[in-house]
């Protein structure tokens, strides 16, 4: 059985070396990027021309929205409810999602804070870190996860009530 050749082993070791050398710079700039972007104020602007018999106008409307606030972002809580996976059992048009097995988030929520005499928000806060508090009517208890208060951070928590409230 022949041995390899030492200067392609030798090689091979600088091409790897020279990947990783420049991999991982790659990587870490990247994050660095995206999480220094991530928040601030966005401005969108959009242009919609209308055009009637023998004149166009055009109108231009420019949005901006807020950074994030101790209040919570809405934005920001989309994304949260679609990577905890609220969407699975719950129904929330805003985020698209049709669950039956917890509440109904377009209607339910208001509805139960008005009964416990509670902020929306706050109310919303409390159903997502101690699910047990109040159970809404016609569905069981212990079902939701115990757990989103320990794995959402506090900005977390406030950008999901921002996002499930946005719309009441």
């Amino acid at each position: 059985m022949a041995g390899r050749d030492p200067q392609t082993t030798a090689a091979e070791i600088v091409i790897w070396l020279l990947f990783f050398a420049l991999l991982v710079p790659a990587g870490v700039v990247g994050w660095a990027i995206g999480h220094s972007t991530a928040g601030g104020t966005r401005t969108v602007t959009q242009t919609v021309a209308a055009s009637t018999a023998n004149t166009t106008t055009a109108k231009t409307t420019t949005k901006t929205t807020p950074s994030s606030s101790a209040a919570g972002t809405a934005v920001k809580g989309e994304a949260i409810f679609l990577d905890t996976g609220c969407g699975s059992c719950h129904t929330f048009t805003a985020a698209g999602s049709t669950g039956k097995i917890g509440p109904d988030l377009d209607t339910k929520p208001s509805v139960d804070a008005k009964k416990e005499n509670m902020a929306l928000a706050a109310f919303v806060r409390e159903s997502i870190v101690k699910p047990n508090a109040y159970i809404s009517p016609g569905y069981p208890k212990g079902v939701m996860p115990q757990t989103f208060g320990k794995q959402l951070s506090k900005r977390q928590l406030a950008d999901l009530a921002a996002f499930v409230t946005a719309r009441k």
